[in-house]
């Protein structure tokens, strides 16, 4: 059985979106709203005695975080050396924040949980973090999952459609959020894109290369070529001009 549900959850709404005949819904959100309230305690840069918030000040030291916040560190590590340092979590203020890995990585570790309670097809929004699996059942035709891009200036046009059975697709703007992003290279706001969307099967993955291309822009069109990249495809606004490009479409 087809079952929404939504949680409010580190100031935004996470949209859920499942499918299956023996789909025990109940017991795979709860699973699912204790695991995102993990999260929060965890990741969170806004609350005090976050875990991140204790590595940020010094009071903790990564050797002796929790498993999850080394898994996400060291995740973190490989896409900051896949990107040359355009995604780096450790050069921005305040020290260490994850956030621009951890929506994904959250999103696909919830799409787990709901497959092992039977769920056939997922989609799960983590604030355009997306992670989906098995497409969709229209009317006992199973479909890929029709995601929409927006044109960052008019949120209400979507610009491309993206269709995904099994993946990720992750995008970074800043339409929603103003301008959030930051460059580890200079310190400033990222000037590299306007807005940046990735689809691959690692949603963690896509949300870090996202954050990456609003840095980079143009130049890091080039990391799609590498062999780790070879899964991944990019579609990206360009900051000062009416134009997008993609790499790997």
């Amino acid at each position: 059985m087809r079952q929404r549900h939504t949680i409010d959850a580190w100031g935004t709404k996470l949209y859920f979106d499942c499918d299956g005949e023996s789909f025990d819904s109940d017991a795979a959100f709860a699973e699912i709203a204790a695991f995102v309230s993990l999260i929060d305690d965890l990741f969170s840069t806004y609350k005090p005695d976050s875990v991140v918030s204790q590595l940020r000040d010094g009071r903790m030291q990564i050797g002796d975080a929790p498993a999850d916040v080394i898994e996400v560190a060291n995740l973190c590590a490989v896409a900051k050396d896949l990107t040359e340092g355009a995604f780096d979590p450790w050069a921005v203020p305040g020290g260490f924040d994850p956030s621009g890995y951890v929506k994904g990585w959250a999103a696909d570790k919830c799409a787990d949980i709901a497959q092992e309670h039977g769920a056939q097809r997922v989609q799960i929004n983590f604030a355009g973090d997306l992670a989906l699996r098995g497409g969709f059942n229209d009317a006992g035709v199973i479909k890929p999952w029709s995601i929409g891009i927006s044109n960052p200036d008019n949120t209400q046009e979507v610009v491309k459609v993206v269709e995904i059975f099994d993946g990720a697709i992750a995008t970074s703007g800043d339409y929603e959020r103003g301008a959030h992003i930051h460059d580890p290279y200079t310190g400033m706001i990222a000037i590299g894109a306007r807005s940046a969307s990735v689809i691959g099967p690692d949603a963690g993955l896509c949300d870090a290369l996202a954050t990456a291309l609003m840095v980079a822009g143009k130049d890091g069109g080039k990391w799609f070529g590498l062999p780790e990249l070879a899964s991944y495809s990019a579609w990206v606004v360009n900051r000062n001009e009416n134009t997008a490009w993609s790499v790997n479409d």
